[in-house]
Formats: structure tokens, sequence, C-alpha cells
């Protein structure tokens, strides 16, 4: 079965007929009792006749608020949803099922799992979820609020064993790619609760990080990789302004070089670029004594 709309009438439209009928039996009875033969039980059965009618006509009676949808079901049968807001009547002796149709949003707890390097991390999501099927939502699953938290937990933690906390590959994929990552989470929770009628509007991490027992030494681990990257900017940045200034130098004339002051200026100059501390500056003046 799907998801189909239930056969309604304007509710007070039928609130009418319900006066009217009760109006028109206490009218009849009112001129039964006045005159003819046994009027008692004339007017028991015109009471009774409108009691009854009375009767069914209330029970179809039904409120639907702004999205919200009321499943209806005769006797366990599934007849149709109500999703327009309003004043309505359904068919009587009928039961009716609540769904909200609102935009919901839950936070996952801080799941504590191995990423695809073998590493704990800590992660968590917030998940931002609709009904759209009415039908699914209430028969499909036992309870859809339970199954896309659950579902959203298992996404994650899937997610977190598929992807490195940090790539070191320019190419690759980690989890601190936030854009990349929460389309992929919102991707595979929308095939996860595709079934029971939910629509997963958005999915993103909100919490990731190494776990305490290797925070420290993964702390360390990026500071180093942090300092060997700049130290390759600054050794790449300093052999070119050395082979700039030999390159001037040459171009106009300043001073005749041999092989082996230019060695030793090369390396005065990596020394002094490449240095961490600021460096003391040597003038050779000549020698006092002859």
């Amino acid at each position: 079965m799907e998801l189909r709309q239930a056969f309604r009438l304007n509710g007070f439209l039928m609130l009418g007929v319900l006066v009217l009928i009760v109006a028109g039996a206490f009218g009849i009875l009112a001129a039964v009792s006045s005159g003819g033969d046994n009027p008692p039980a004339a007017a028991g059965v015109v009471l009774a006749i409108a009691i009854l009618i009375g009767i069914v006509i209330l029970t179809g009676f039904v409120v639907v608020n702004p999205n919200q949808a009321k499943v209806i079901q005769f006797f366990g049968r599934y007849i149709g949803s109500v999703s327009e807001s309003g004043f309505h009547w359904v068919a009587p002796f009928s039961s009716r099922r609540n769904i909200s149709l609102r935009v919901r949003n839950f936070e996952t707890q801080k799941l504590k799992v191995n990423d695809s390097d073998g590493n704990p991390v800590e992660i968590a999501a917030v998940v931002v979820y609709q009904v759209v099927d009415s039908y699914k939502a209430a028969f499909a699953v036992d309870d859809y609020e339970d199954f896309v938290q659950t579902q959203s937990e298992t996404a994650v933690r899937h997610l977190a064993t598929t992807h490195p906390y940090q790539s070191d590959e320019a190419e690759g994929t980690s989890l601190r790619n936030g854009s990349e990552v929460a389309e992929e989470l919102t991707v595979e929770l929308r095939e996860r609760t595709g079934l029971a009628g939910i629509e997963i509007l958005e999915a993103r991490i909100t919490h990731l990080a190494y776990a305490p027992e290797i925070a420290q030494a993964m702390l360390v681990r990026q500071q180093a990789a942090q300092v060997v990257a700049a130290r390759s900017r600054i050794v790449e940045g300093a052999v070119g302004m050395v082979g700039m200034a030999l390159d001037r130098l040459a171009e106009q004339g300043v001073v005749e070089l041999d092989e082996e002051r230019k060695a030793a200026m090369v390396s005065n100059l990596l020394v002094v670029l490449c240095g961490d501390r600021a460096t003391q500056p040597v003038v050779n003046t000549g020698s006092l004594y002859n």
C-alpha cells in the first residue's frame, strides 16, 4: 500500500447536518407527543434513531493542525491520510494517529570509533529531517523517531571507519573535510531512512576529535608535520633567493666570484635565511698585524 488521501468532508458542513437532524428529531418528537396513537412508543423510536445518527456523525469529526497528518484506520484497515489543516469529517468509528510533518533535528551522541587508519576518534553529528510519507512513518517501522536516531548513529560510525581523521594525500578525503563529509553522510542517511518515509534535509559533523588516550601524541605529530611543512617552504624560498642573488651579481658585474667563494656565499646565505634564530653578523676588518 502507498500513501493516499482519505475521504473527508467539510467538518462545519457535517456539524450543520447534525444540528438539523437533532432539531428535526426534536420537532418530530414534539409532534408525535402532542397527538396520535401511542405517543410514548413513537417518541422513543424517533429519539433512538436521532441519538444513533448523532453518535455516528460525532465519531467522524477530526481537527488537523498545520504541518500535521492524520493517519486514518477503519477497523485496522488503512483508508488514507489527511494532511490538509482544518476541521474535517472522515469515516465514523475510525481510529486516527497523529504524524508530525514539521522539520526536526537532533544531535547524535559522541561516538568513539576507529577511523580508517585505526586511530580512535570521537565524532558526533546533527541531523535535520522531515516526514514526507505519513503511511510509511506509521506502518513501515515501529517508531520512526528511534529509527532515524539509530540509523544516524550507524551512518556516522560507518563514515568514521571509511575515512581518516586527517589525510596526508592532497586529493584524499578526510573527516575534517566538512562539506564533502556532510554531503556523503546526507546521501547515506537518505538511503537508510527512505523506507520509513523520512527525508533527510541535512546532516553535518558537529564534533570531531581524537580520543583522549591519543590526543596528546597526535597533537605532537600534527605540530611536527606543521614544522616540517614550514621548513620546506622556508628552504624553497631561501634557495630561490640565493639563486636570484647570484644571478643579479653576475649580471651587474659587482664582483667576480670563483666556485669556492660562490659555495661559501651560498652556505652563508642559507644559514641566515633558514636559521630559526636571529644571526649576529661578523665584520672582517682585515689583519691588525702585517
